[in-house]
């Protein structure tokens, strides 16, 4: 078994050992055109986003996190292509499925961007151009693994004309169109070249070379050189502007948590009314849950509340919840001894309380969070935890409102291995969650907008001057509101909230969804509409970052998943009004 994940880049220390890995995967196969001397992925890695030719780098990783194949591609976002610079499996593990892995991931990430298609070169199976017949049997067997997913050598122009001084033959172009009929246009395929030989070749390219090469794509449109391997693809995005389905986690046994108390609107309906209607309305993929250890979670709790929140819940009978309502304000050193009465010990409220199934829930929903969270880092744009119970309530040493794990963190947690993670709440009621566990960590910047503490749970946390501790001191920001706050004003929050991520710089987002703040929402006093949604969702795609996103607040059912629906309608890229791509797909655990 294998992951994929992308390498934003050589910083963290996880990041760091791959890019080393992979460097000497690529020097194994490519001993004549990649540097022997270390450190050249981790420079293309270190070039700034806004390069005419991003570089992103794929590996694929074993149970170990020992690499076993990597590929570099290139992002022109200018020309809307992707190139496929460098794919390989460690010698010891080819013909295991890792290239064909890889390159899927490739062709995804080119759907994610946005491109017209994949290009790529690949060696000749033509004598004219490769006389030595063990070299051709090669570059034909490879020329055969593209052509079963649709990537063909271009024909009728001269690009397989060799550079002075070349080691190997000229190289064909291929072109992957991703499952699309729509041919590559001449104009469009000469500025591609164009782009291609200046910014890959460089001064290589004698006077004039680059100008003939161009001048031969005469085909409109191009033609390529399609073989009896053609496979048409019928599932799935494809071509120019197609969006990716978005990839949703539900906790998918949530409802075994039902506390029917009167005025506990967190009920199992605000679930089903999310997905309702994202699936009507957007391209959706449901994904299952994968499990994980507890150390992810004692990784942000403390390993005593995680214990005692396992073992309480185990034990009580399934009509019996236990309310907290006793609570250490002096003596936090010596809990009770019975285990009910410890819950004041744990909890900062009265109604957050303790059932058999409030375990087994918040584990499921803690397990959705880093399943959303491994599949940004192995290569989605966007991945949505649709969990209850929420979780940016629970503090490194506490629960409470309705939030018993904190689904987000840990989900931060998991991420903050491969480089840094920004967090932005736009819950109405403060994320003091995370507030907490992060409070004196620089890797993790902890951002919320939310309503003034003065009239907002949690009361006595999510005040302006609140910024941080020791080395995290000024990476905690929080925004608080009046009870009062207009749209706009709320809009020009996001803007300062932003503005200090795009300060931070970081490699992931993960984002506390509450739709608490919509109009009518029982415990917020907000008036946000489904455009005002729609609005923070296109804002947060600008960000530019690949993005969890984790469901919180939010209790108007009526109007829940409308409000769900428009925000990631900005997030996809597209219209506020747009409509459904019927059922959801589904995809079974990895």
């Amino acid at each position: 078994m294998f992951r994929i994940r992308r390498i934003p880049d050589a910083l963290a220390r996880a990041n760091a050992d791959a890019v080393k890995q992979a460097e000497a995967i690529l020097h194994q196969h490519f001993p004549f055109s990649w540097p022997a001397a270390p450190g050249s992925l981790s420079a293309l890695l270190a070039m700034p986003a806004s390069t005419a030719f991003r570089p992103f780098v794929l590996v694929a990783e074993d149970a170990q996190e020992r690499v076993r194949g990597v590929a570099l591609a290139r992002h022109a976002a200018d020309l809307d292509f992707l190139y496929l610079d460098y794919i390989a499996a460690d010698v010891r593990r080819t013909g295991t499925g890792i290239g064909g892995a890889l390159y899927q991931r490739v062709r995804e990430l080119a759907r994610n961007l946005g491109a017209i298609g994949v290009f790529l070169e690949a060696q000749p199976d033509d004598p004219a151009l490769c006389p030595d017949h063990a070299i051709r049997a090669e570059n034909a067997s490879r020329l055969r693994f593209y052509a079963r997913f649709g990537a063909y050598p271009v024909i009728g122009t001269a690009y397989e004309t060799p550079l002075p001084g070349a080691m190997v033959p000229p190289p064909y172009l291929v072109y992957d169109a991703l499952g699309s009929d729509s041919p590559l246009a001449m104009d469009a395929a000469r500025r591609i070249v164009r782009a291609l030989l200046e910014r890959k070749y460089g001064a290589d390219c004698p006077p004039g070379y680059v100008d003939a090469v161009v001048a031969s794509f005469r085909d409109d449109p191009v033609r390529l050189r399609n073989g009896r391997h053609r496979r048409r693809e019928v599932a799935g995005p494809s071509g120019h502007g197609a969006t990716a389905p978005l990839p949703v986690v539900a906790n998918e046994h949530h409802a075994i948590h039902h506390v029917r108390d009167r005025g506990y609107f967190e009920a199992p309906v605000r679930i089903r009314a999310i997905r309702r209607v994202l699936e009507e309305r957007l391209p959706v993929r449901r994904v299952a849950a994968r499990r994980f250890g507890e150390r992810h979670l004692t990784a942000v709790h403390a390993p005593e509340m995680v214990s005692y929140l396992r073992r309480v819940c185990m034990q009580l009978p399934a009509d019996r919840a236990v309310y907290p309502y006793v609570f250490p304000i002096r003596n936090r050193a010596a809990p009770p001894r019975e285990l009910p009465l410890r819950a004041g010990y744990w909890c900062i409220d009265t109604f957050t309380p303790l059932t058999a199934n409030a375990w087994p829930a918040a584990r499921g929903a803690a397990d959705c969070a880093l399943t959303a969270a491994a599949l940004v880092v192995e290569g989605e744009r966007f991945a949505y935890a649709l969990v209850r119970p929420p979780g940016h309530h629970a503090e490194h040493r506490a629960f409470g409102g309705f939030c018993y794990l904190n689904n987000a963190a840990i989900a931060a947690q998991y991420l903050s291995r491969f480089g840094r993670v920004a967090m932005l709440d736009i819950d109405y009621h403060h994320g003091n969650g995370q507030q907490d566990i992060f409070w004196r960590r620089s890797d993790v910047l902890t951002v919320s907008i939310h309503g003034h503490p003065n009239i907002a749970y949690p009361y006595f946390t999510g005040f302006a001057h609140e910024v941080g501790e020791e080395a995290g001191r000024g990476f905690n920001l929080n925004l608080p509101l009046p009870e009062k706050t207009a749209p706009e004003e709320w809009h020009a929050a996001h803007e300062r909230a932003h503005a200090r991520i795009r300060r931070f710089a970081p490699q992931w987002l993960v984002l506390c969804l509450g739709l608490d703040t919509g109009r009518g929402d029982p415990t917020g006093s907000w008036s946000l509409r489904p455009p005002d949604f729609h609005r923070i969702g296109s804002a947060v795609r600008a960000l530019d970052l690949p993005t969890v996103v984790v469901q919180e607040g939010g209790y108007l059912t009526r109007m829940i998943g409308r409000h769900t629906a428009a925000f990631f309608s900005g997030l996809l890229g597209l219209p506020l009004n747009h409509a459904g791509h019927g059922a959801a797909q589904r995809t079974k655990p990895t």
